[in-house]
């Protein structure tokens, strides 16, 4: 299900007759014209946009945690673009999609508190773009996150929800062979009976969930087929190799793990660029809890960013 180890997964993709295979294939299936000729000429594009893209990455390794959001921002960026290339080869056809296509205050209020720090989702630019494109996602303009919110939407990040807040954000998920198990707990965390969850699971689904059965401790169920993009709100857990659930409602819950590290990296990026005070006292003075999280999440990140655009591009291969 999730056939990923490190950067040499990517290296099949660093061979310009291989990579062009695999763009004429993406085009074909998606009945695009001239496939022959667009993937010829977007082969190199596509593997200079991973290099790229990782090279920021390794650099971001070696890097000073000061400067570590800006690389990694930059690093994502680039593997977008790499997936945005196997979809629409006139990328980019305007300038407008250059844009971040999000929004933050850059001069921060005074008493800041980085938790409840705001994203504002534009109607241009990278982000929108990548959301409708790679993830059917539209009409996200004038809506608006906070940190907190994002850094919750992270499953490697529930343990430490939990010892520094006092609650897990992810409910781990049970699987044998094919059958996935949710526990009835879950039940008491949405304030719902079993019928109205289910109910409301399959309203939220991406895919279709096949409910099977339930015991008393378990509720039991599958899917046609498993891939991280289609089984929203259910996410994985690239630390734990688990699959997990949500344990809060919320809009977020349905929005690819994607959308959710571009958004946190470009809000760091720029606290990094033009919060230089705050940026550097909380790195040294580590004065709350903003530190460990920022911390963990760029940990997480560093791994989990490569691995959900590898996810991407081989759902891509497999459509």
């Amino acid at each position: 299900m999730f056939t990923y180890t490190n950067w040499n997964s990517f290296l099949p993709f660093f061979s310009a007759n291989s990579t062009q295979d695999y763009l004429k294939s993406c085009y074909q299936q998606r009945n695009l014209e001239k496939a022959d000729l667009n993937s010829y000429e977007k082969s190199y594009p596509f593997i200079y946009y991973l290099e790229h893209g990782q090279i920021y990455y390794k650099q971001a390794e070696i890097a000073p945690l000061i400067i570590q959001p800006i690389l990694l921002f930059y690093g994502l960026v680039h593997l977008i673009k790499a997936c945005i290339l196997t979809i629409d080869p006139n990328y980019p056809e305007t300038t407008s999609v250059l844009a971040h296509g999000v929004s933050t205050r850059k001069k921060k209020k005074q008493q800041y508190q980085f938790f409840q720090d705001e994203v504002k989702f534009q109607k241009s630019g990278l982000f929108p773009y990548m959301a409708e494109k790679m993830f059917h996602m539209k009409q996200l303009e004038g809506e608006k996150t906070t940190m907190e919110e994002l850094l919750k939407q992270i499953p490697e990040l529930s343990s430490l929800f939990s010892r520094l807040g006092g609650k897990n954000t992810f409910l781990q998920l049970k699987k044998q062979k094919d059958m996935l198990s949710i526990s009835k707990c879950i039940l008491d965390e949405y304030h719902m009976t079993e019928s109205r969850f289910i109910d409301y699971w399959k309203s939220k689904s991406t895919l279709e969930v096949l409910f099977e059965h339930s015991d008393q401790d378990f509720i039991h169920f599958k899917y046609s087929q498993l891939h991280i993009d289609d089984i929203l709100p259910i996410k994985f857990s690239l630390e734990d190799n688990q699959l997990v659930y949500p344990l809060k409602k919320g809009i977020l819950n349905n929005f690819p793990e994607l959308l959710i590290h571009y958004l946190l990296l470009y809000n760091l990026s720029m606290i990094a660029r033009y919060e230089t005070e705050w940026w550097s006292e909380t790195i040294k003075m580590m004065p709350n809890c903003d530190y460990p999280f920022i911390q963990s999440f760029l940990n997480i990140t560093s791994s989990k960013g490569p691995f959900l655009v590898y996810q991407f591009l081989m759902k891509e291969n497999l459509a």
